[in-house]
């Protein structure tokens, strides 16, 4: 059956003509959000947590090896030569970025292929839009999911998996409200290699079925997603050298997935209070509110979101709770489209009304984010610690392994084997060190701790090469 708009015009008729429009919106978001990676690779601000771990992954994928890392290897307690990352994260989609490393063997390589990802999620997003608001509501609403505030923080924050998500969510939901079910459950096949989280996303379809009366299918998605969860944790991840409990961080619910089902219903009122203790995740679910004016509480699409907050918000671990870092990206497609589906119960104006809203608080709250940081800092006088710092990447010859501080490892990477700076290492020193200590860097607790690692490998025998600006260049003998 062919999709009808009011005036009676089929769907594919009244596009016609928009597709150069949307291109462009793809092709400015892209480069906007290529730009921003590049700023930060260039400013030293991308660092080896995580660029250079996902670099070094899809580096072996391009050399047709498992996605190993070696700064991976050394963090976290893993200690397995040639960790592969599919023991941390099941992200084999990661492998679709290979070729690009024939092209540029380098993290700007994965810095470009985000944006680009990221922007792809407007087409399916405006065609959604389109259909249930109107032309010019699908514009407004592409606009402001460009410059939305979770996407931001994703760009911003080095590279991630999560840029396949918001494609692949957006088109599996588009593809179903168009009536081409099999395409959508061939975006969730894929969505469910981008992170072994992911089956919550389709979870969360499935309850958005049932809720529209679609019990069959609505179940069969459940099940399906959260089966896939389990499979992905507790049998591949660690097929491939992981722990099946590493990111367990739900101490207040219980010891593993089991213990939690039980606490959740014997326990439901604490549970639900955990959604609003410490009050910093009252804050982040207010922000994700505010971005779509609220407007995704009036449909039931909304349930795409909830098992995805739920994982964050019943957590123990701090990171998950707030706005900074890529974690709310995940989200971010979802709420578009849940908002879109509930303002449609309104009339034209309302609908017209709420997408320019949408748009101007997200360009209203963008400068709150990471797009503001970023301006600041490129307007400010240019750092002189990072002339310094490309000095200090400068003195490391290329090939042995270096122990880098946060901010430079990603400069590194593409020449040298990375692996984090770190007090006092249990296992053998690599023989070139940069240590950074004029602030204090991660992991280190204090400035203090930085200044005695580098006493105490200047009294094991390292040499100084280097030493400019708080950056010191060190060499085993």
């Amino acid at each position: 059956m062919t999709l009808t708009l009011s005036r009676g015009l089929p769907v594919r008729a009244a596009a016609r003509g928009h597709g150069p429009w949307v291109a462009l919106i793809v092709l400015l978001a892209a480069a906007g959000y290529g730009l921003v990676g590049y700023l930060e690779l260039r400013g030293m601000r991308a660092g080896v947590l995580d660029l250079a771990i996902f670099d070094q992954g899809v580096r072996g994928y391009s050399e047709f090896r498992l996605p190993e890392s070696v700064t991976k290897e050394y963090l976290d307690g893993f200690h397995d030569e040639g960790f592969s990352l599919l023991g941390d994260h099941w992200s084999p989609i990661l492998a679709l970025l290979a070729p690009l490393y024939w092209i540029n063997d380098g993290p700007l390589s994965l810095l470009v292929a985000q944006g680009v990802l990221f922007a792809l999620a407007v087409p399916p997003l405006w065609s959604f839009t389109r259909r249930r608001l109107g032309a010019a509501a699908a514009y407004l609403v592409s606009v402001a999911y460009v410059v939305c505030w979770p996407v931001a923080q994703a760009v911003e924050f080095d590279f991630h998996e999560v840029a396949f998500a918001p494609p692949l969510i957006a088109w599996m939901v588009e593809r179903h409200d168009a009536g081409r079910n099999r395409t959508a459950l061939v975006m969730g096949g894929l969505l469910l290699l981008t992170k072994e989280d992911m089956g919550l996303v389709v979870a969360g379809f499935g309850l958005y079925l049932a809720a529209r009366g679609r019990w069959r299918a609505g179940g069969v998605l459940v099940v399906g997603g959260v089966a896939a969860v389990l499979v992905a944790t507790k049998v591949l991840i660690p097929f491939f050298g992981g722990r099946d409990g590493f990111y367990w961080r739900y101490e207040d619910l219980g010891d593993g997935p089991f213990d939690a089902l039980v606490h959740v219903v014997t326990h439901p009122l604490q549970t639900l209070a955990l959604f609003g203790s410490p009050s910093e995740k009252l804050i982040t679910m207010g922000w994700l509110l505010l971005m779509v004016l609220g407007a995704c509480l009036l449909s039931p699409l909304a349930l795409l979101s909830l098992p995805l907050l739920a994982e964050r918000m019943l957590s123990s671990y701090p990171h998950w709770w707030g706005v900074p870092f890529h974690y709310n990206a995940f989200l971010a497609i979802p709420l578009f489209l849940a908002a879109v589906d509930g303002i449609a119960r309104f009339g034209p104006r309302i609908r017209v009304t709420w997408a320019a809203g949408v748009l101007v608080t997200g360009l209203v709250t963008a400068p709150m984010f990471a797009y503001g940081t970023i301006v600041k800092t490129e307007l400010s006088p240019g750092p002189a610690y990072v002339a310094i710092a490309r000095r200090a990447v400068a003195a490391v010859p290329p090939g042995p392994m270096v122990a880098a501080a946060l901010p430079v490892g990603a400069s590194l990477t593409a020449r040298n084997p990375v692996i984090l700076w770190e007090p006092r290492p249990d296992y053998e020193t690599p023989p070139w060190i940069v240590a950074f200590t004029r602030w204090k860097t991660t992991p280190f607790d204090r400035i203090e701790d930085q200044v005695a690692e580098v006493a105490r490998l200047r009294s094991a025998g390292y040499v100084t090469v280097f030493d400019e600006g708080g950056f010191v260049v060190l060499r085993r003998p």
